[in-house]
């Protein structure tokens, strides 16, 4: 009699334990978001991301492109990711978030604020609160990286001209090659410190055919004269140094004038394109 009594206590225990564990499971597997439409997802997320709460942001455009991935909601969705990562300082997911949106609808207009948020994350990469009072020094910065984001910029510019994005893409442009152009002088005069003369001959002869006119030029050329100068080349030296004076008479000249231009503050309206509402309107 006890044995059965025990037995039986025994599956009842049992039967109690894995009734627990399957509830708990299924408190685990609720989504309280699953009887959401997609407007409600939408909103939803937006609201999160008003609010500066980008992850869940970020999870409610996921689960609204999965259980609706046709439609304008569904192209918004994925553009505002890229912004929300954006703003999560998640770099390479913000990127990765753009170089979809461009792989599966290149024709699309909102291919152009793809490009510019790809190229936005990139020129603002390794950014910190610090660089609103220490601007950076992007001449020094990863080189590779600012060609892409300004190959991107160019991208919104020449094929997206007429895109709202296009007239600040088209400075950063401007402000990316002076520093690039920049990055370039600085190398040189690395190798004329170290008497590497050729190099640095070769160097500025870069700078010139890819940076022309940019704001360090005299000051390449003069780096230049002084390169052939110390290679015993007079000839190009007064070559160039009367490119210089024909084209800079009031400058001095001097290597190591040129100044750091402040950095361009990333533009307030970086927010997608409303894809839903372009795509109700009758024009």
């Amino acid at each position: 009699m006890f044995d059965r009594f025990r037995k039986s206590a025994s599956r009842h225990l049992l039967v109690a334990l894995l009734l627990a564990v399957a509830a708990g499971c299924a408190s685990k597997d609720y989504d309280p978001t699953r009887d959401w439409s997609k407007e409600k997802l939408y909103q939803e997320a937006r609201r999160a991301m008003d609010s500066g709460e980008f992850q869940t942001a970020i999870d409610y455009f996921e689960s609204l492109e999965a259980r609706y991935p046709f439609g304008p909601l569904a192209l918004q969705a994925q553009l505002e990711m890229a912004y929300a990562y954006y703003r999560y300082d998640e770099d390479e997911s913000a990127i990765a978030a753009c170089d979809r949106f461009i792989k599966l609808h290149p024709t699309h207009e909102g291919v152009a604020y793809a490009y510019y948020m790809r190229g936005l994350v990139r020129y603002n990469q390794g950014r910190s609160f610090l660089n609103n009072v220490f601007p950076r020094d992007m001449a020094q910065m990863d080189q590779k990286r600012l060609r892409k984001a300004f190959a991107d910029f160019r991208t919104v510019v020449e094929q997206h001209p007429n895109s709202r994005y296009a007239p600040d893409a088209r400075q950063r442009m401007v402000y990316l090659r002076n520093q690039m152009a920049r990055h370039e002088l600085d190398v040189a005069r690395f190798y004329f410190r170290r008497s590497a003369y050729t190099a640095v001959i070769n160097r500025i002869e870069y700078l010139v055919s890819h940076y022309d006119g940019a704001p360090v030029m005299p000051d390449a050329l003069a780096l230049q004269v002084k390169a052939y100068q110390k290679l015993g080349m007079t000839g190009m030296a007064n070559d160039t140094r009367r490119v210089l004076a024909a084209n800079w008479p009031d400058n001095s000249a001097v290597a190591g004038s040129s100044t750091v231009a402040p950095e361009r503050a990333a533009r307030a309206d970086t927010r997608p394109p409303d894809l839903q509402a372009d795509a109700e309107s009758p024009h």
